[in-house]
């Protein structure tokens, strides 16, 4: 809606107009439903506010583009298949800086700001860690005041909304745009058409004096954009997240449709929304692979056209394109962006080869996410060729070259070719691809980089070292603190000042006050009264009533077996096993909590879903416990109740098998809400153990080294420790021994992947391995949180430690030494 004059301060205003901004939600409501307030559902009034906010953020937007363009401002596009957000308007109001004085306004028109933040749903635009990532780093982007586009897909339904039904995850479609959006933005006027499929030809140009490549009997659709606004803190900056819908070129056939082929005449519009329906569709056959390479090049396609149209506009010319410009692919999957690109280059505005991949390179990095081989991205030629037969020609080349040159470099050394060839045995390896093909190879915390180096991609690392570098992950403060725990937020600020929004190192300061006993006890009041409200929450969602007072002990992440769920539920069941054997057993009470999606086709990672949820049922109904356990599965896992979780937790699982977790970022949330960690060596735990001092951390396991060890050379042996040890044989018979499922064989996969694994080594993730020195952990967590004061500067460290740990740190490195960015506000 269109407004003379808006009532949230934007950078050039010096304060909130209150009657102003109820007035504009007055003649919002009216406008978008021809109501007055009174006779408004709470989804309306949600949409009126949002509306009004959404004014005021576009006056900044528009002055943000203005500012960067006077500036020249080089420009980062940031490619990635995922970005989860979160609810915007609680997060837009606190970096503009209005959030009081909007409830407030709100409060006086008798509406309350958390009902309608709760109106809102969580836009479905990511799943795990990746997307929350870029979301951070946007974030960070538009504080720092760089120039930054986000470019994604607008996934009508997100990857899917979990439901639990009898204990079993089932997958229903997450419908976020149901209502409308009212934080994105139709343009359609940057639209562009993205081609599968067909055949190419080439055909002398006696113009241009060279071939020229026709691309013919190809199926294609539009991508048509839709922006959202990312807007920095307290700075007037506004970036851009967009994400790409797709049309039909034609979306109705009245021909057909006159004949009485119904299905024909919108045949072209279902066949385009099938590429932006889910978020990584099931690829167990080969029509969702098919469509998973559709997504990827479809958005992939649409942005870097984009951003050659707009740096045309701007410059006239592309000879400086990396001088401007930056594509960051956020792991394989944006990866054709580097065929892609010289595609463009070469085939829309003329340039050979050889210049075309200076700026190609020049203007392409990437980070890697995964360290284990299985995870790096390939695809069959067969399926590749077919879907994009120009841009694999372009593969071959690139391929081709780079073969020569290993060859020159290493002759006769097959085994180089093979461990460094980007098209290998039938498939395309697209993180191979990504090496060759940008300047930049980031890992995403120290140890995952050293792995990478001198393990998964030691090859590359060998032949090219200087590409090679390491950018700690981080999260965004603002979002995991400053939102979603209020309370602790004022307590910090009324501490140390507020220039910890943007400077999370001031943290630091709060080590004066960790053996303060009067600033202990308001910290654990604090935490107190957060577990409360996540307790309300699991009473009102699980039907589960749990003690405030109790250890939460919280492992919310992607459901995967590396990162060993359960392993933690095994040693819940070992805990009910020694409580029931010893009713006086010295214990002070445990809530467990765990929250995960299983992708739809992880049979695996359902079934441990599935456990979770059985070993929950009867525990939390087991008198003969008295309460001391309760397990609970909260539906459903994203960012809003995610917040929530993080403010709550007393103990952070972060256990993942050594050498497996890139970095993770939950670790650093829950750190930052002064939950302690326990967690093995791994990803950056390791660096928060550096931090926080291994003494206020809770460390066990294999090292990551260990773990190398044995899956290279062999040695470890599961079935040894099962006929062993008595205590960790009772717990894994009891999935198969009808304790937690009247079908015993229903738990059987899961015992047999732990001493018998038909398709590989068993346990894999050395569950059993670590099993005793988890247990070892667990018990000094009990141990420790009996002593409230220590606990309490255990915890209050964690917080003035997490310093390091904030995505305006990792978004100065990147700009530093990858983008070569410059900020338009003092903050960079």
């Amino acid at each position: 809606m269109a407004q003379k004059k808006t009532a949230v301060k934007t950078a050039n205003m010096k304060k909130f107009d209150k009657e102003q901004f109820k007035a504009d939600v007055k003649d919002s409501m009216k406008m978008l439903y021809r109501k007055d307030l009174e006779d408004a559902s709470q989804q309306e009034l949600f949409q009126a506010v949002s509306n009004v906010i959404e004014s005021t953020i576009i006056d900044n937007w528009m002055d943000s583009c203005k500012r960067f363009e006077a500036n020249g401002s080089k420009i980062v596009y940031y490619l990635s298949m995922e970005f989860l957000i979160g609810r915007l308007m609680g997060n837009n109001l606190l970096n503009l800086g209005e959030y009081d004085g909007v409830r407030e306004a709100l409060e006086e028109m008798g509406l309350n700001i958390n009902v309608l933040e709760d109106q809102e749903p969580d836009p479905a635009l990511g799943n795990g860690g990746l997307g929350r990532l870029a979301a951070c780093f946007l974030d960070s982007l538009a504080t720092g005041g760089y120039h930054a586009y986000g470019c994604g897909i607008r996934y009508h339904y997100g990857m899917f909304k979990q439901k639990i039904e009898n204990g079993f995850q089932k997958e229903v479609p997450d419908n976020w745009l149901k209502h409308g959006y009212p934080f994105e933005l139709k343009r359609p006027e940057h639209a562009h058409e993205v081609y599968f499929g067909g055949n190419t030809r080439a055909e002398y140009d006696p113009n241009l004096g060279k071939n020229r490549y026709i691309y013919e009997n190809y199926s294609s659709v539009m991508a048509v954009p839709y922006d959202i606004p990312v807007v920095g803190f307290k700075n007037g900056v506004v970036d851009t997240l967009r994400i790409w819908d797709a049309e039909a070129i034609n979306d109705f056939e009245l021909a057909s449709f006159d004949r009485g082929d119904y299905a024909k005449a919108v045949e072209q519009n279902n066949l385009a929304k099938t590429i932006t329906e889910v978020l990584y569709p099931n690829d167990n056959h080969m029509s969702g692979k098919e469509l998973r390479l559709k997504q990827q090049y479809f958005f992939v396609s649409a942005s870097v056209q984009e951003a050659l149209c707009k740096h045309m506009r701007q410059y006239g010319t592309l000879k400086n394109l990396p001088e401007k410009c930056a594509f960051q692919m956020n792991d394989t999957h944006p990866t054709v962006a580097v065929p892609e690109l010289m595609r463009l280059l070469m085939d829309t505005y003329g340039m050979e080869w050889d210049e075309a991949w200076d700026i190609t390179t020049r203007t392409c990095a990437y980070t890697n996410h995964t360290i284990m081989q299985e995870a790096l991205e390939k695809w069959p030629i067969d399926l590749f060729s077919r879907l994009l037969p120009r841009v694999y020609e372009i593969i071959e080349e690139i391929n081709r070259r780079f073969v020569d040159e290993v060859s020159r470099r290493y002759p006769n050394d097959y085994n180089k070719l093979k461990n460094l060839a980007i098209v290998f045995d039938g498939q395309i390896r697209m993180a191979y691809l990504a090496i060759v093909g940008g300047h930049s190879v980031n890992g995403v915390a120290a140890l995952h980089t050293e792995i990478l180096k001198k393990d998964v991609l030691r090859d590359f690392y060998e032949l090219m070292p200087e590409k090679f570098n390491n950018k700690t992950n981080g999260i965004t403060q603002r979002r995991f603190l400053l939102h979603g725990n209020r309370l602790l937020a004022d307590w910090v600020t009324d501490k140390i000042g507020p220039k910890w929004a943007t400077q999370l190192s001031e943290l630091s300061g709060l080590k004066l006050y960790v053996d303060d006993a009067k600033a202990q006890h308001e910290f654990l009041t604090i935490k107190l009264k957060n577990k409360e409200r996540l307790a309300a929450y699991i009473l009102e969602h699980n039907g589960v009533e749990i003690d405030p007072y109790s250890i939460y002990d919280v492992q919310v992440k992607r459901l995967h077996e590396y990162k060993r769920q359960l392993l933690n539920i095994l040693h819940v069941m070992y805990l009910r096993n020694k409580l029931l054997e010893n009713p006086n057993m010295d214990f002070y009470p445990r809530t467990f909590i765990f929250g995960a999606k299983a992708s739809a086709g992880y049979k695996t990672a359902k079934l441990i879903i599935k456990l979770i949820n059985s070993v929950a049922d009867v525990v939390n109904n087991d008198p003969a416990l008295h309460n001391r356990i309760k397990v609970v599965f909260i539906e459903d896992y994203k960012v809003s109740n995610g917040e929530m979780i993080f403010a709550a937790a007393d103990v952070s699982e972060q256990i993942s098998t050594a050498s497996k977790e890139a970095s993770g970022t939950g670790n650093m949330k829950f750190m930052l809400n002064g939950a302690l960690t326990i967690g093995t060596m791994d990803g950056a735990n390791v660096e928060i153990v550096q931090e926080v001092g291994k003494e206020n951390a809770f460390i066990f396991g294999l090292s990551s080294d260990e773990v190398i060890n044995f899956e290279h050379h062999g040695g470890y042996y599961p079935n040894n420790i099962f006929n062993s040890d008595g205590e960790i044989r009772q717990v894994l018979t009891q999935l198969i021994n009808g304790t937690f499922s009247q079908d015993t064989e229903l738990f059987r996969p899961l015992y047999d992947s732990l001493l018998s694994n038909r398709y590989g080594r068993p346990d894999q993730y050395f569950i059993l391995a670590d099993f005793r020195a988890y247990m070892e952990a667990q018990r000094k967590v009990g141990e420790a949180f009996r002593n409230r004061n220590e606990w309490a500067k255990k915890a209050l460290l964690n917080v003035a430690c997490s310093g390091k740990f904030s995505s305006d740190r990792t978004i100065e490195e990147y700009v530093r030494d990858i983008w070569h960015l410059t900020s338009v506000t003092n903050n960079g």
